[in-house]
């Protein structure tokens, strides 16, 4: 599907997308053609190149950002087992409600809500283990922009364990479903590290925050 497509890097082995608010990763129930893929294999087909999909770190439909893409069977192989090692530097931006500590890690176990398909919960007798460090880069109206660092990559982590310690994303549908500030849960993917899974070369990428993430944070680019 012919969708806007914002290209940050390109090379015979793997590509570096920014992904916009509103955009599903993968099709899927009632997401069948406004996706990230079905806009990266558009691009291919037009070109007349064969390609499968293959994201290596997944975004939720409305958060922003740096997202990796796999162009071949052994560069997805080589960056998801770097995933799985914490091979690859994650750092997000979010803006979470209240005044938060200066820094600190959260630490909680997540599972799956039950009774629900997406939902999820700390549950420190089955889920697993999560891990969320952050840091308060400024405040006003009642709102904290922080920097957050992944150790590990649950569904919904910095979601839920920012909720989990009172201070829940503004614009979260699912755990702070409050629009006053924002449409969209606030958060973005802004720096990703990680060696390149052929070359061997260290490569580093920032993306900028988004419009409305500017909006209320006027002085912070």
């Amino acid at each position: 599907v012919d969708l806007p497509l914002t290209i940050l890097y390109e090379d015979e082995d793997i590509l570096v997308v920014n992904k916009p608010s509103g955009m599903p990763t993968h099709p899927s129930m009632d997401n069948y053609d406004n996706t990230l893929a079905n806009a990266v294999c558009h691009y291919y087909q037009t070109q007349g190149i064969p390609y499968t999909f293959r994201c290596v770190n997944r975004l939720d439909r409305d958060t922003t950002g740096l997202t990796i893409l796999a162009k071949h069977l052994i560069s997805s192989a080589i960056l998801n087992s770097e995933v799985s090692v914490r091979g690859i530097s994650r750092e997000y931006l979010a803006i979470v409600k209240g005044f938060t500590e200066d820094e600190g890690t959260v630490n909680a176990p997540i599972g799956r809500k039950e009774g629900s398909t997406i939902e999820r919960q700390i549950d420190v007798l089955h889920g697993e283990t999560a891990i969320t460090h952050y840091k308060r880069l400024a405040y006003q109206d009642g709102l904290s922009l922080i920097s957050l660092k992944l150790e590990t990559g649950r569904t919904h982590q910095i979601r839920v364990h920012m909720k989990a310690i009172g201070h829940p994303l503004p614009g979260d549908f699912l755990y702070n479903p409050n629009y006053r500030h924002i449409k969209r849960q606030a958060l973005h993917s802004y720096r990703l590290e990680f060696t390149h899974p052929i070359s061997g070369r260290a490569l580093s990428f920032t993306q900028n925050i988004p419009s409305d993430f500017e909006s209320l944070f006027p002085k912070i680019q």
